[in-house]
C-alpha cells in the first residue's frame, strides 16, 4: 500500500494536469457524499413526519360533535369541509344560487332552484305526496340540515327519522339512548320532527364517520348496520358486523352509504329501514316492498299504491364497473391530495366532474377535456333515455286518469299495479344523483323496465275486458 501511494505522489509531482484532475475528483466525491448524506437525512425526516398525520391542539372524544373543534387538529380537512357550501351548477346536477328574502319561518338567504318549476311533470308524478309541494335541486353537505329544516314538506308532518341523513346524529343517538345508539335511533325515529330538530346542531360532521381515538372510519348509523347485515345474510354471511368485518376499502364506500341509499319508514313506529333483504337491485327492492305490502302514498290522480324512491347512489353504484374494480366513493368524490408533506383526503365532497384531474386522472391518464367528454357522453345518452321513459310514464298516468270511469275494477287494479312498477323504476333512477354515470348499463336497464311497465299499463287500460 505504501508503494502505491509513493508512485501516486511521484506521478502527481511530475504531472501538473494530473494534480488538477485529482483535486477535481476529490471535490466531486466530497460533493456527492454531502448530497447523499442530505438525501438520507431528508428521507429519514419525511419518514418521521409520516408517523404524525396530525398534531393535536385540542382534545376531542366520542362526544365532540362540533366539527370546528376537530378542525383545530385537522385544519386542512376542515377548510375543505367548509367548501361544501359552494353552489356550482354542472350540466345535469348541482345548484345555482337563488337569493331570497329571509322570513321568520325561513331565514335562508339562498336556496337551490325548484325541480317543480323546472319540470312540471314532477307534480303529476308525485301527485298527492309531499314532494309535489316542494322539491329542489341538491346542494352540498353544508346545507343538508338547513334545507330540511325549512323545506315546505315539513307541512306534511315529517318525523325524526329524516334526520338520519340530514344531520350529525351519532351523539344525539347516544343522548337519547343513554349511551346505546340503537335505543337512541329508535327514540329519534318516533319523535315528530318539530321535537327532533331541537337535538340537531350540525350537518353531517367528522364524528359521524371517524373514530376520534385513531381517525379510523366507522359506521354510526344503525339503519345501515341492520341493512347491510340483512344484505349479507342474503348472500350467506350470517351475523355480519360491519364495524368488525368490513375492510378499510369497503369502509371507504360504506361511510357514504350510510345516507346515499334507498329507504322507507317501517311499521307504526316509522323505523328507518334499508330494504335490502332481497338484494340491492331495483327489482329486488320492489320485490321486498311488495312482500311487506308497503306504499308511500296513494297517487292522487289514479289511486295507485305508489313508492317514492330516495337517493339510491350506493345500490346503483354497486352494479357498475367502478364498484367491480374496487373503486370506492371516496376515491372519486374525495380524492387524495398533497398538502406540504402530508397526503390528505379532500373533504370538499363534490362531483368528480368538477375535479376530473384528481378524481379520474389517477386511473385514466387522459386530458381533462377527454375525461369530461366521456362523462358528458354517458350522461347525455342517459338523459335522452330518461326523457323518453318520463314522457311515456306521464302520458300513461294522464291517460289512466281520463279513462278510469270507463274501466272495470279489474282493469283499474291491473293498471295501478303497472303504474306502481313503472313509477318506482323510473324514480329509482331519477332520484339517483349520478345521471347514469355510476352504472350506465344498469341505469339504462332499469329505465327500460320502467318503459315496459308503462307499456303494459297502457295495454291494461286500452284492452277490452
Amino acid at each position: 500500500m505504501k508503494g502505491i501511494w509513493q508512485k501516486l505522489e511521484r506521478w502527481l509531482t511530475k504531472n501538473r494536469e494530473g494534480r488538477r484532475n485529482f483535486a477535481i475528483m476529490l471535490l466531486v466525491a466530497f460533493a456527492m457524499g454531502l448530497f447523499f448524506a442530505f438525501l438520507v437525512a431528508r428521507v429519514a425526516q419525511r419518514q418521521e413526519e409520516a408517523k404524525y398525520n396530525y398534531f393535536p391542539i385540542t382534545r376531542i372524544d366520542d362526544n365532540t360533535e362540533d366539527p370546528a373543534l376537530w378542525g383545530q387538529n385537522f385544519p386542512y380537512q376542515y377548510a375543505l369541509y367548509l367548501k361544501t357550501a359552494d353552489m356550482v351548477r354542472t350540466r345535469y346536477g348541482g345548484s345555482e344560487v337563488l337569493r331570497r328574502l329571509p322570513s321568520a319561518s325561513d331565514p335562508r338567504l339562498t336556496v337551490a332552484q325548484s325541480k317543480l318549476e323546472e319540470d312540471p311533470r314532477y307534480k303529476i308524478l308525485w301527485a298527492g305526496y309531499s314532494f309535489a309541494i316542494d322539491a329542489r335541486e341538491e346542494r352540498g353537505h353544508a346545507y343538508m340540515l338547513t334545507d330540511q329544516l325549512y323545506t315546505q314538506r315539513q307541512k306534511a308532518g315529517q318525523r325524526g327519522n329524516c334526520a338520519n341523513c340530514h344531520a350529525s346524529v351519532y351523539v344525539v343517538y347516544k343522548i337519547l339512548g343513554q349511551g346505546d345508539i340503537m335505543a337512541g335511533f329508535h327514540k329519534l325515529n318516533a319523535l315528530p320532527y318539530s321535537e327532533a330538530k331541537t337535538y340537531l346542531k350540525h350537518p353531517v360532521a367528522c364524528i359521524d364517520c371517524h373514530n376520534p381515538t385513531d381517525m379510523s372510519l366507522r359506521i354510526t348509523r344503525p339503519a345501515f348496520m341492520l341493512g347491510i347485515a340483512a344484505y349479507m345474510a342474503k348472500r350467506g354471511i350470517k351475523n355480519y358486523n360491519v364495524n368488525q368485518d368490513a375492510s378499510r376499502r369497503e369502509m371507504r364506500t360504506y361511510v357514504c352509504a350510510q345516507c346515499h341509499v334507498e329507504y322507507y319508514f317501517k311499521g307504526t313506529e316509522k323505523t328507518l329501514t334499508y330494504p335490502w333483504d332481497e338484494g340491492l337491485k331495483a327489482e329486488e327492492i320492489l320485490l321486498y316492498y311488495d312482500k311487506v305490502n308497503h306504499r308511500d302514498w296513494l297517487h292522487a290522480e289514479t289511486g295507485a299504491a305508489v313508492l317514492k324512491a330516495q337517493h339510491p347512489e350506493f345500490e346503483v353504484y354497486q352494479q357498475g364497473i367502478h364498484a367491480r374494480a374496487g373503486v370506492t366513493c371516496v376515491d372519486c368524490h374525495m380524492p387524495f391530495e398533497k398538502v406540504g408533506n402530508i397526503k390528505i383526503t379532500n373533504h370538499h365532497v363534490r362531483s368528480p366532474y368538477l375535479n376530473v384531474r384528481a378524481s379520474c386522472g389517477h386511473c385514466h391518464p387522459l386530458t381533462e377535456e377527454e375525461l369530461k367528454s366521456r362523462i358528458e357522453t354517458i350522461q347525455d345518452r342517459h338523459n335522452e333515455m330518461r326523457q323518453v321513459a318520463f314522457e311515456a310514464l306521464i302520458n300513461f298516468i294522464q291517460d289512466f286518469k281520463g279513462k278510469m270511469k270507463n274501466l272495470t275494477p279489474h282493469q283499474i287494479e291491473k293498471a295501478q299495479t303497472w303504474q306502481r312498477k313503472a313509477q318506482f323504476f323510473f324514480d329509482f333512477i331519477e332520484a339517483e344523483n349520478s345521471m347514469g354515470f355510476h352504472a350506465p348499463q344498469e341505469s339504462m336497464r332499469i329505465l327500460m323496465l320502467s318503459l315496459e311497465a308503462t307499456r303494459q299499463g297502457q295495454l291494461a287500460i286500452h284492452t277490452k275486458p
